[in-house]
């Protein structure tokens, strides 16, 4: 009997281990190109996306840029995949997480 017992609380445990990891993967993820990398360990990647227009039902193209952390060393023109993370300056608080595509030089 507790020996049966005892495996229940071992297959709880890491149950609770992948309810953490679930919090961390809903983090917002975005996907954009390197418009500068002027600076150490912070590129400045700019997300285009489309926004149906009210009035006139045309899409219209809506620009965002966004400073991420990179240890990757990504450079101008790379597309590279961002995910949200902790405040790490005043403005950054994105990531690099992948370069999904390298630029052609």
């Amino acid at each position: 009997m507790e020996e049966e017992k005892k495996e229940d609380v071992e297959a709880v445990a890491p149950n609770e281990q992948t309810k953490s990891v679930d919090k961390r993967s809903h983090r917002s993820q975005k996907v954009g190109i390197v418009y500068s990398d002027k600076m150490q360990k912070t590129v400045v990647v700019r997300v285009d996306r489309l926004v149906l227009h009210t009035r006139y039902r045309r899409y219209v193209r809506r620009t965002s840029k966004f400073m991420a952390h990179d240890e990757l060393g990504a450079t101008v023109g790379d597309r590279v995949r961002i995910v949200e993370t902790r405040p790490l300056s005043a403005r950054k608080r994105w990531r690099v997480m992948e370069i999904v595509q390298k630029a052609a030089k």
